[in-house]
């Protein structure tokens, strides 16, 4: 009976022997390497598999998911042999378990040394100025370095992402300066600019205010001018209006009577005035004789009207 009971016991263990080395479960997003008798024999993807007891094994178990893999902070030397370190930050995945498993030894190890080797390469081609803008194409050609040197480890490089660049205490003590200075430098610039197109403004401004005080008297002078023409016309008009009065007066009954008395009139008056304002006078010769005076006058004016009879 003990011995049967121990038969039991062995076969049970026997059993359980059996199904933890035949039945796999591969969890999602991963893969394993099966090996028989030390030899590859299959890669299974995800879910239950059974394998034949002692003669197959998990010889590799793979993760297909995208790995991030620090990379150390390194010295580089630039082009103009300034020294400086630069960490980065590496980004592949597993894309053929078979190769990552027998085309290298360890893929974690090889890619994060040749992202190295390569990243001081790249930094080699260039200077210290251009080193920091340079980040994206410095990044692109450690990826193109890398991708094609893993072609063979069945993984692929995503992207490279350098973190951080510290180059030498007296390279940033002079870079500062240099800032300081192109600060100081676009103040200026920004201060003589300011100042320049004030000048500008003011200029335009005078120049603004001297054209609006031209027009200004332009218009002045025009409106004067055309004033003084008005006046001209209707003095004109009024001097040939009387002038026609007159001439209607004269050709009336008893017109030139009053024509020669008026004038006898105007006469003595301005002769009476003369003699009030000085002490000395000169008189004409033929004082008394006022109607030869007053004759000459009227015979001026007919004169005259016999010329504007012609002319109409």
């Amino acid at each position: 009976m003990d011995n049967l009971l121990i038969g039991v016991v062995v076969l049970v263990v026997f059993v359980i022997v059996i199904l933890v080395k035949t039945a796999v479960v591969v969890d999602q997003q991963y893969e394993y390497v099966i090996e028989r008798l030390g030899k590859y024999r299959t890669t299974l993807e995800a879910g239950f598999h059974v394998l034949i007891p002692f003669f197959d094994k998990v010889a590799y178990k793979r993760s297909l998911k995208e790995e991030s893999i620090d990379i150390p902070a390194q010295s580089c030397i630039t082009a103009d042999n300034v020294s400086m370190e630069i960490d980065g930050c590496l980004y592949l995945q597993v894309v053929n378990s078979r190769l990552s498993a027998y085309g290298i030894d360890n893929y974690h190890f090889a890619v994060a040394q040749l992202a190295q080797t390569s990243l001081r390469s790249a930094i080699g081609k260039i200077t210290l100025d251009n080193t920091f803008e340079a980040r994206e194409i410095l990044n692109r050609q450690v990826v193109e370095a890398l991708d094609e040197a893993s072609q063979n480890w069945g993984v692929k490089v995503l992207r490279y992402e350098i973190k951080d660049i510290q180059p030498p205490r007296s390279v940033l003590e002079a870079m500062e300066k240099q800032m300081r200075a192109e600060r100081e430098k676009r103040a200026e610039i920004a201060k003589s600019e300011g100042e320049r197109q004030a000048v500008i403004n003011r200029a335009e401004g005078e120049r603004a205010e001297a054209i609006a005080l031209s027009e200004g008297e332009k218009m002045r002078r025009i409106n004067e001018a055309e004033g003084h023409a008005q006046e001209i016309l209707k003095v004109a008009e009024a001097t040939a209006e009387g002038i026609r009065k007159v001439a209607e007066s004269l050709n009336s009954p008893g017109g030139h009577d009053a024509a020669n008395l008026e004038v006898a009139k105007k006469y003595l008056d301005q002769f009476g005035k003369l003699a009030k304002e000085g002490n000395t006078m000169i008189l004409p010769a033929n004082l008394t004789d006022v109607s030869s005076m007053v004759a000459t006058v009227m015979t001026t004016l007919e004169h005259t009207k016999k010329s504007e009879r012609t002319a109409g």
